[in-house]
């Protein structure tokens, strides 16, 4: 059986660009991609925390160290300068690759600038 698993996540980076005249994808600060282990045009989704919006588009990368994450082309409707979102990757797992699965949780500061790293989300308390 496989199973379709989170493979990794940036969580809670700030739009920094919304280019709606830029050829279509989200532009992405290489070192962030990298600690996320996100490759240049893989397909990513997009949450939204500031508006509600999901959407699916590629990563392309934008200048390392800058923190620029860049949503553009029509999905630029979907997320304005300031919003915070969620990046996340997907990918298929066997069972025999669950056994060593861990994902990649990228934290990240105002600026966009990594902050902690972890492979799990803490059990939600009631």
């Amino acid at each position: 059986m496989q199973r379709l698993m989170l493979k990794s996540k940036l969580h809670r980076v700030t739009v920094t660009h919304s280019e709606l005249h830029y050829e279509g994808s989200c532009a992405i600060d290489e070192n962030l991609l990298e600690a996320a282990d996100i490759r240049e045009y893989q397909q990513i989704d997009i949450y939204n925390v500031s508006n509600g919006e999901r959407f699916t588009t590629y990563a392309i990368k934008a200048q390392r160290g800058s923190g620029i994450i860049s949503v553009n082309g029509a999905a630029a409707h979907k997320a304005n300068p300031g919003d915070l979102v969620i990046i996340a990757t997907y990918a298929m797992y066997n069972e025999l690759e669950l056994q060593k699965f861990q994902p990649e949780l990228v934290y990240v500061d105002g600026d966009n600038r990594i902050v902690d790293k972890r492979q799990q989300i803490p059990v939600q308390a009631a």
